[in-house]
């Protein structure tokens, strides 16, 4: 575990286990790194370095006023990497955290990356408008703003199930699931939290989706209530080009069970091509 100080003085939390290729992974909204734990554990034990931050406004990094923004959570990123001289990355980003892996190859190019996984990811854009008619009309993410704003920790508790799918009938549901998504949706600051539900809806990564030019697997579950798949994933891999598009049938937004344990099978496969 680490830290990274910004150029703009912001301390991002990081955690760094085994040795080997790095698989650098970034996180969903309201999450931390913690999200990816056994991701982390998985890809070390088999031989990779597994790294993972907490996004600016999230977890134990540092709670800026400024900077909740795609651009600065690319940067970041980007700031990680080359603080850590890391080369032949693999970036793995699930919801948001795929945004950030987006932009960052936007921004930043794929000098130092060798592959991507999107998962459950956000891009290209989430927010509905006239040259995106399937998107989410803009009413859906002023309501998370306001559940956010009004009672974040009841906010988080419903969003919980939704998220993992457990309101679906036959859902294997796991309470210290929902409880480990409150306790780490408690730690994101109400301001990073807000300016980050505008990042990751009004985002446009269609331009930075064509920068692409290394292998990339696009996954997701056909029953994600929260990043529906018809407006993300599958544009997405019509975007990317000689993209591998692996889609869950009946799988949520969140990693659990069955999904997880078929996503690690996945991940390991497209790590040793």
């Amino acid at each position: 575990m680490g830290i990274v100080t910004t150029t703009d003085g912001t301390d991002i939390f990081h955690k760094d286990w085994g040795s080997g290729q790095p698989v650098v992974f970034s996180h969903g909204w309201p999450l931390n790194a913690d999200a990816w734990d056994g991701q982390l554990k998985l890809v070390a034990d088999h031989g990779f370095r597994a790294i993972a931050h907490d996004r600016r406004g999230h977890g134990r990094s540092a709670q800026p006023w400024q900077g909740n923004d795609m651009d600065t959570y690319a940067d970041d990123l980007a700031q990680v990497i080359e603080t850590l001289d890391l080369h032949d990355v693999v970036l793995v980003g699930h919801s948001t955290g795929g945004g950030e892996v987006t932009r960052y190859i936007g921004r930043h190019g794929t000098a130092r990356v060798a592959k991507v996984v999107l998962l459950g990811a956000v891009p290209p854009l989430m927010l509905k408008t006239d040259a995106n008619p399937g998107g989410l009309p803009i009413e859906a993410f002023d309501a998370i703003r306001d559940g956010v704003r009004t009672d974040r920790s009841q906010f988080y508790r419903d969003l919980s199930v939704p998220f993992y799918g457990f309101n679906r009938a036959g859902a294997a549901v796991s309470q210290g699931v929902s409880d480990a998504f409150w306790l780490m949706s408690m730690q994101v600051g109400l301001k990073g939290a807000l300016d980050c539900v505008r990042a990751f809806s009004e985002t446009d990564f269609t331009e930075d989706l064509k920068k692409f030019d290394v292998p990339t697997l696009i996954a997701h579950g056909d029953d994600d209530q929260i990043v529906p798949i018809d407006a993300s994933a599958h544009r997405t891999a019509e975007l990317v080009k000689d993209a591998t598009l692996k889609v869950y049938p009946g799988a949520p937004h969140g990693l659990y069970g069955a999904f997880a344990d078929e996503f690690n099978a996945d991940l390991l496969e497209f790590l040793a091509r």
